[in-house]
Parts: structure tokens; C-alpha cells; sequence
């Protein structure tokens, strides 16, 4: 009997061993695990994506391929082609805004566009930087990045911008260039009565 004991437990002994060095600590397969979240979870191509607001056709966005990354817990959609997206305003006309790569916060609804970023408007005003953000919901643009725009009054360079996609509320930092100017020449109104 003390051999047929000693004999488990040498049995007992190799199978813990073998067992020991078979164990894998799963590092590997938690690798593929958070590989998976590293990793878009759609691609489209040749995609076109409408905003609306109140049955209004508010902005339209195009690109050649869009990675979805909306099983992350902060969703965003990457545009590394390059996009383009058209604004309207009340009156239907367009404002077109190019870019290299873009990133579409889903939370925020806010485009974070990077790499030649060229704004013309329906007036023939061209706005250009290397990163321009746009919130969509606010339809409102903003940089801190140097930019240069012209228009028929205005050929000037400046750090940072925040303006509305139509260029009538326009607040920059320090700025070089130049601008026309209209003069109003003051009247005084005298009462010949004096």
C-alpha cells in the first residue's frame, strides 16, 4: 500500500508539474481582447451623411471612408481620407469646407478637421488653416490655429478664430493685414433759431 501511495503521489507530482508549465497567463488573449476596441467597428466607403434640423437641410458631409469607432466609450467616427461638408444657411446658400482628416466626436457633435483645412463661402470669402473645429449643433467654427482669410474687404492673417459658418459674427486674436474701412463723416445739426 505505501507503494502504491508513492506511486500517486509521484503521478500527482509530474501532472502538477506539467501542468505548472503549461499555464499560460493569458496575456495573449487579453491582447486580442483590447486589440478588438483598438479597432473600428464599421468602415464604410464613399459615405454621405445629411444634417438636418426641422425637416431643413442644414449640412451636408462626404468622404471617402469613415471608421466607426462608436463601441468605445467616448464614440467617435474618423475620416482619415479627407472629408468635405457643405453648410447651407437660411437663405440656401453654400459654404463649403475641405480637409485632409477629420474626427466627428458623436457626444459633442463636434468635427475636429486637420490638414489643409480650406472654408469658401457663397460670397467668395476663403478661409485657410491647419485645423479648424466645427460644432455642428451650434453651427458655430473655431481655431487656435494660425489662419488666413480673404474677401473682398478683408486679406488678413491671425491666430485663433471663433465665428458662425456665415462670417457675420467674426472674433479673432492678433491679426496682420488689411481691411476696408467706411468712413461716416460726423454732421452737426445746428438750430438757426439760437
Amino acid at each position: 500500500m505505501q507503494l502504491s501511495i508513492l506511486k500517486i503521489l509521484k503521478g500527482f507530482s509530474a501532472f502538477a508539474v506539467a501542468l505548472f508549465f503549461s499555464c499560460d497567463d493569458g496575456s495573449s488573449t487579453l491582447k486580442q481582447i483590447n486589440q478588438f476596441n483598438e479597432n473600428p467597428v464599421g468602415i464604410a466607403y464613399n459615405i454621405h451623411m445629411t444634417y438636418t434640423d426641422s425637416a431643413a437641410v442644414k449640412a451636408i458631409l462626404t468622404s471617402p471612408i469613415n471608421l466607426d469607432f462608436t463601441h468605445l466609450s467616448f464614440k467617435y467616427s474618423e475620416f482619415p481620407e479627407g472629408l468635405k461638408i457643405i453648410f447651407f444657411n437660411n437663405k440656401n446658400e453654400e459654404n463649403t469646407l475641405v480637409a485632409d482628416y477629420g474626427i466627428l466626436y458623436n457626444q459633442t457633435k463636434i468635427v475636429d478637421l486637420q490638414g489643409n483645412v480650406v472654408l469658401l463661402s457663397h460670397d467668395g470669402s476663403r478661409l485657410e488653416t491647419d485645423q479648424m473645429y466645427w460644432d455642428s449643433e451650434k453651427e458655430w467654427l473655431f481655431t487656435e490655429q494660425p489662419f488666413t482669410f480673404e474677401n473682398v474687404n478683408y486679406d488678413m492673417d491671425a491666430i485663433r478664430l471663433d465665428t458662425n459658418k456665415e462670417f457675420s459674427k467674426f472674433n479673432t486674436g492678433k491679426l496682420t493685414g488689411s481691411m476696408v474701412v467706411e468712413e461716416q463723416q460726423d454732421s452737426l445739426i445746428v438750430d438757426e433759431k439760437l
